[in-house]
């Protein structure tokens, strides 16, 4: 992953699924060659290997389950996803909580098969208790703020703030994004300025008339 990380979470969307998803995709495509910011999507699962196969960015799952091959009947197989073709998983999306030794399983198992891990927290606390777990990623969502239009780098600044220090104090390996509300550039610059490296967002870009265009306005002050 690069310096600065954007990804993109296009949830069940229906303008992000099936070819909506390949399209949204190509757009993140377009944009990070030319701003050189690393722009990330994650489709839904049966997504996974239509987008991996057409466009050339990193792909992540929305979630993962720490299980190993057998008889887990619904699960979501690390090995399976990165087959597809995937890079990277979230972990513990505010949509899909997890128990912190789920969570922990969860993170082992992606490792074993090398892919990147983004684990979602809601709070400092969360984010602390994440960050003891080593994932690359945690991105700190204020689930009250997902979908609202309000930066959580506007509504609680202190969040992000916090969670850049509990997880420097606890690992400095982890690295934190921001998210919840996130889709102007100034939303993008200030999660910057409060010591993020990045970004998960969602319907600010997905929902947007010319995605393509919200993207570009989302990078234009970096």
């Amino acid at each position: 992953m690069g310096s600065t990380l954007i990804v993109l979470n296009l949830k069940t969307y229906l303008e992000g699924t099936g070819e909506g998803a390949v399209k949204i995709a190509q757009a993140c495509k377009e944009v990070a060659e030319r701003s050189g910011i690393e722009i990330a999507v994650a489709p839904q699962f049966c997504d996974i290997f239509r987008v991996a196969s057409k466009v050339d960015i990193p792909v992540f799952s929305q979630h993962l389950d720490g299980v190993g091959a057998g008889s887990f009947t619904g699960h979501a197989f690390a090995r399976c996803i990165k087959d597809a073709g995937a890079s990277g998983t979230l972990i513990n999306h505010s949509e899909r909580r997890l128990r912190l030794a789920d969570i922990d399983a969860s993170i082992t198992a992606a490792k074993e098969v090398g892919l990147t891990t983004i684990v979602c927290t809601n709070n400092v606390a969360t984010t602390a208790a994440a960050a003891s777990l080593a994932p690359d990623y945690v991105a700190v969502e204020p689930p009250e703020l997902i979908g609202s239009g309000i930066p959580v780098s506007q509504a609680d600044p202190g969040v992000v703030r916090g969670s850049v220090n509990a997880v420097f104090k606890i690992n400095p390996d982890v690295r934190v994004l921001c998210g919840a509300g996130i889709s102007k550039g100034e939303d993008l610059k200030a999660a910057l300025e409060l010591g993020s490296v990045g970004v998960l967002l969602a319907s600010g870009i997905v929902k947007a008339a010319d995605p393509k265009a919200a993207l570009e306005e989302l990078v234009s002050k970096v």
